[in-house]
């Protein structure tokens, strides 16, 4: 049986990248999916992707998906995708909270307004969606939030520091960190439920998303520090299928988790391959 039959999730950031991988997979495992994200439409956005695309990808292939733009910098935004899913697939029982914004500025040099947007899709989002979704999470007797995110979130330590040009990660690093804490803390609080996990998961290696590869923190899809966004898919469906009491409180890198799980191996070439990564799925 798949995976996710009968499931319903939502994913953020799902036009391109991480997220739509994600959303592709869930559907795939039998999930009916609402893709989020601003970019409904192909040529809305510099880089190439759209809700559109991700969605007709998922339903050619015989899933279930539906888009729904929305930017959940906003509140008001976040609760109308909510009532939007919820009229579209009824109850929600799966959250992944994937989207992400990051605009690579020193801090000496980061606009307010920037680096309070980007908190508010980076951590009051996935706090906005979550308590929103508790009840019918609740509800539903077993359910999931999965936070991504990302290596950033460990600092460089108290130094001394090498003499060179950081990019701006303060403020993406600082986001981080505090959805690991926001991850742990909420699984503490829903754990007498017993049916509902919240975790965390971040790349072990930089993926080579359309973002990453415009920003040059990776070269492409054959750059050996990356990891390609079907690993991060994986380890999401993991901590969103696998029992609550196993992945509950959770905040892991996806090789890691997918070894300790054993849903990876290498070198046996049985299961399904993961693309470019050297291992496969058991």
């Amino acid at each position: 049986m798949p995976k996710m039959a009968g499931r319903v999730a939502i994913v953020t950031g799902a036009s391109r990248g991480i997220g739509q991988a994600i959303a592709e997979l869930l559907a795939r495992e039998g999930a009916r999916v609402v893709c989020v994200a601003r970019t409904l439409n192909e040529g809305d956005h510099r880089l190439k992707g759209s809700l559109a695309s991700t969605v007709a990808g998922i339903r050619a292939t015989g899933g279930e998906a539906t888009p729904v733009a929305a930017d959940i910098s906003s509140e008001g935004e976040c609760l109308r995708l909510v009532e939007a899913a919820r009229a579209a697939y009824g109850r929600i029982d799966t959250l992944v909270n994937n989207a992400a914004l990051n605009y690579y500025i020193p801090t000496a040099d980061y606009p307010t307004n920037r680096w309070i947007k980007a908190f508010a899709v980076n951590v009051h989002a996935p706090f906005i969606l979550a308590k929103a979704l508790l009840p019918d999470m609740v509800a539903a007797g077993r359910a999931a939030i999965v936070n991504v995110g990302s290596g950033a979130a460990i600092g460089p330590g108290r130094g001394p520091y090498a003499d060179q040009k950081v990019r701006g990660g303060v403020m993406y690093g600082a986001s981080k960190a505090a959805l690991e804490r926001f991850t742990q803390g909420l699984a503490q609080e829903v754990a007498h439920h017993g049916g509902i996990a919240v975790a965390c998961v971040s790349p072990s290696r930089v993926v080579p998303t359309p973002g990453t590869v415009y920003h040059k923190l990776v070269d492409g899809l054959d750059d050996p520090r990356g990891e390609p966004p079907e690993m991060m898919a994986h380890a999401a469906l993991l901590l969103a299928s696998e029992p609550a009491e196993k992945v509950n409180g959770r905040v892991g890198y996806s090789q890691q988790l997918l070894k300790e799980f054993g849903w990876i191996d290498t070198g046996v070439g049985r299961g399904i391959d993961i693309p470019g990564t050297g291992y496969s799925q058991i």
